[in-house]
């Protein structure tokens, strides 16, 4: 199918001031919303399993909602393409807001994580749609810029108070809050949305061919792979794992071979013909992986490594998630004036490298301000870098593709997150169990207990931790000691896999070398939005394929 209507924009807004304020508005909750809920599940997770147990399962309550969005965010955002992104929009808030219900009154872990893999679904319809949107409303990337300061601003309140409210509620209210401070925040953004938000189709055609078989393929190849990278440290190079990992090969194999041959592709192929957009893609990986791996194993190492309560942990984390949206703003009104707008994300990178050094010298003894400057130069970092990969992509894509090429960037940044938070948590676990081992050779000898020190819960429950040291009184031993011997063995862990996160962004930095001068020069034509908004109708589609 060929796009019969792709937008040109216009230099300018392209509606009226106030709609667009009201409808930025009613994003801005939207974004509220989710910041809130990626950054209170972090702080809360420890106190999680301490209460339902489970650790086996601390990993997943968050590569499943990885998992989950990962195939939904290039389905809903070609489709929104074909559709208009407003009515996936409003159906993807409506069911983030039933699945946090869902996840709030989670009676065991199980049940917790399938709460999380169904608000993944929704938070993948809402990232493939809900932030294309920015750019329908303003196609010029300059005035796009100006206006994402919105965004920004409101990522940043939530980022401010989100890990801190998180800590304060799971510390007096109990961790099933966290999930139920998604209802205000999305009935707000659903009210002004439903109101406010234009629908633009960017093609339109009386017979749309949706491609279900793309999207099965990528779905298996996609769940293969969570599966393998998860089990695989467990089972080792079996002969289960190895079929596995060949059924992910096969079915991303069976996937490039359908979309070559589909007239509806669900990803067109031929956005990779541009060298931009295949190392665009890669560095959005490398940014999730490093973004998930801090936003998930930080918060455990302050709570089980220095012994730290949730709402301390909360208040520990906010300089990282605040300094993301301060990095957001600072390159908004930096990026315009630069010759060379790709340059941020050297700095961006560089930054995560040399704060993420930093964070390999912290320890429960080490002054907290060396941790709160290592996690705000991390944030500024990523603030620097997260924004500006969608708006170079944007602009390198014909605009019949801005859903998916935007969905594109969402879901290699989850497919990132989704390997490094298995990837970094295998290897905390595998270096934690090995030290805590280690006791078997001193005086004290094997017995029952270590097993269940070897369980990382121990150092996140009150309960379970009384009842292992009063354990070991029982038999003559001091608790406290084998305690704080896991406790550093925790921190050796975590600090090995942020090893593995400075390799990532040391490779990143040298990927970027690669990257072609990225400028803002491409000059727009019509605007039939505007046209449209002013004759008072609904914007429906543009007219020419832009370059």
């Amino acid at each position: 199918m060929k796009p019969t209507a792709d937008r040109a924009p216009g230099p300018g807004m392209l509606l009226p001031f106030r709609q667009s304020m009201l409808a930025m508005t009613g994003l801005g909750f939207v974004t509220m919303m989710v910041a809130i809920d990626q950054t209170v599940v972090g702080t809360a997770l420890p106190t999680v399993v301490a209460e339902l147990r489970g650790f086996e399962l601390y990993a997943w309550v968050t590569t499943a909602y990885l998992l989950t969005s990962i195939i939904t965010i290039p389905i809903f955002g070609r489709l929104g393409d074909f559709y208009g992104r407003k009515p996936f929009v409003v159906a993807s808030i409506i069911l983030f807001l039933i699945s946090s219900v869902l996840c709030g009154m989670a009676q065991s872990m199980i049940q917790l994580v399938m709460g999380r893999a169904l608000q993944g679904v929704a938070g993948g319809m809402m990232l493939g749609t809900a932030f294309a949107v920015v750019p329908d409303m303003f196609p010029d990337p300059r005035v796009r810029l100006r206006w994402q300061v919105i965004l920004s601003s409101c990522f940043g309140v939530a980022n401010a108070v989100g890990p801190t409210l998180g800590g304060f509620l799971t510390f007096y209210l109990g961790w099933r809050a966290v999930f139920f401070m998604n209802l205000p925040l999305g009935l707000l953004g659903l009210f002004f949305l439903l109101r406010y938000l234009p629908n633009v189709r960017h093609m339109q055609q009386a017979n749309i061919r949706l491609d279900w078989q793309g999207s099965v393929l990528i779905a298996l190849a996609l769940a293969g792979l969570q599966f393998l990278v998860q089990l695989l440290p467990m089972y080792g190079a079996r002969l289960p794992m190895v079929g596995l990992g060949l059924f992910a090969v096969a079915c991303m194999t069976a996937f490039v071979w359908w979309e070559r041959r589909c007239e509806a592709a669900l990803i067109p192929l031929d956005m990779f013909t541009d060298r931009s957009v295949v190392i665009l893609c890669l560095l959005s990986f490398f940014v999730g992986f490093i973004l998930f791996a801090l936003l998930i194993y930080i918060p455990l190492l302050l709570q089980g490594g220095f012994g730290l309560t949730a709402r301390e942990v909360g208040v520990l984390i906010t300089p990282l998630v605040v300094s993301i949206t301060v990095g957001s703003i600072a390159s908004a009104r930096v990026l315009p004036r630069m010759k060379r707008p790709d340059h941020i994300l050297h700095i961006g990178f560089a930054l995560l490298l040399v704060c993420g050094v930093g964070l390999l010298l912290v320890w429960a003894q080490t002054p907290r301000i060396v941790l709160i400057t290592c996690l705000t130069g991390c944030g500024v970092g990523l603030g620097l870098i997260m924004p500006n990969l969608t708006v170079f992509i944007q602009e390198r894509v014909k605009r019949s593709q801005l859903g998916i090429s935007t969905a594109l960037m969402q879901s290699t940044r989850m497919v990132g997150g989704m390997v490094g938070t298995a990837v970094v948590g295998s290897i905390i676990n595998h270096y934690y169990v090995e030290r805590v081992r280690q006791l078997d050779v001193t005086p004290f000898g094997k017995g029952s207990w270590l097993a269940r020190l070897e369980d990382p819960q121990v150092l996140v429950s009150d309960q379970v931790q009384s009842a292992f040291i009063g354990a070991l009184q029982r038999l003559g031993l001091h608790g406290e000691t084998f305690i704080l011997h896991a406790r550093e063995s925790l921190v050796w862990g975590i600090h090995a896999g942020l090893i593995l996160t400075l390799v990532v962004a040391a490779i990143a930095l040298l990927w970027l070398l690669r990257l072609p001068a990225i400028s803002f020069d491409r000059q727009p034509a019509a605007a039939p939005l505007q046209n449209a908004v002013a004759a008072g109708r609904e914007p429906a589609a543009d007219t020419r394929e832009s370059p």
